[in-house]
C-alpha cells in the first residue's frame, strides 16, 4: 500500500513539476532558505493561520528557485499543514515516512525545532521529475506562539550540516 501511495505521489509530483514555476529561475541557496523561512515565521506571526492557503500557491511568493516554504505541525505527530507541490501529504501522519536509508526525516525536522534557532536535516529524496534520490537539506524552525513549524529545503551535495547550522545562528 505504501508503494502504491509512493507511485501515485511520484506521478503527481512529476506532472506538477512539469507544469510548475519550480523549474524556472536560479536555484535557491541555503542563505535564501533561512531568510524565506524567517520571513514566513514573521508573516504567520502577524497574520495567523488564516493565511496558510498562500503557502499552497505554486505561483505565490513562498515558491522560488526550485524550492518552497512548507508549514508543518509536530504534535500529536509530524504532519504537513501546507505543501504547494504535494497537497495530498497535508494532514497525514508522516512519522513513518523515511528515505531509502531508513532515515525518518520528519521526526528529525521536529527534533531540530526544539532549538530556538531551528536547524537543518539531511536526507535522500528524488528531485522533482527524477527517480534516483539526491541529497536534500531542509531547514526548519518553530513559529513562536503557535503549534506550527516552517521549513524549506534545497538539493545540495557539497555543503556540510556544520556549515549550514552556522547560517541559522
Amino acid at each position: 500500500e505504501m508503494r502504491k501511495l509512493f507511485v501515485v505521489l511520484f506521478g503527481v509530483v512529476v506532472s506538477v513539476f512539469l507544469n510548475s514555476p519550480l523549474q524556472a529561475g536560479d536555484s535557491a541557496t541555503a542563505q535564501e532558505v533561512v531568510q524565506k523561512v524567517n520571513e514566513a515565521i514573521a508573516y504567520v506571526g502577524k497574520t495567523g493561520k488564516s493565511k496558510f492557503a498562500e503557502f499552497n500557491d505554486q505561483k505565490g511568493k513562498w515558491v522560488w528557485g526550485g524550492t518552497y516554504v512548507f508549514v508543518m505541525k509536530c504534535e500529536p505527530f509530524p504532519s504537513l499543514v501546507t505543501h504547494p507541490i504535494k497537497p495530498k501529504l497535508i494532514g497525514r501522519d508522516l512519522s513513518k515516512l523515511k528515505d531509502k536509508t531508513g532515515n525518518y526525516f520528519f521526526i528529525q525536522l521536529c527534533d531540530v525545532t526544539k532549538n530556538p534557532k531551528g536547524g537543518w536535516v539531511e536526507y535522500l529524496w528524488p528531485k522533482p521529475g527524477e527517480k534516483k534520490s539526491s541529497r536534500k537539506i531542509s531547514y526548519c524552525r518553530n513559529i513562536p506562539g503557535t503549534p506550527y513549524q516552517a521549513g524549506a529545503g534545497i538539493y545540495d551535495d557539497s555543503i556540510s550540516l556544520e556549515d549550514l547550522n552556522k547560517l541559522s545562528k
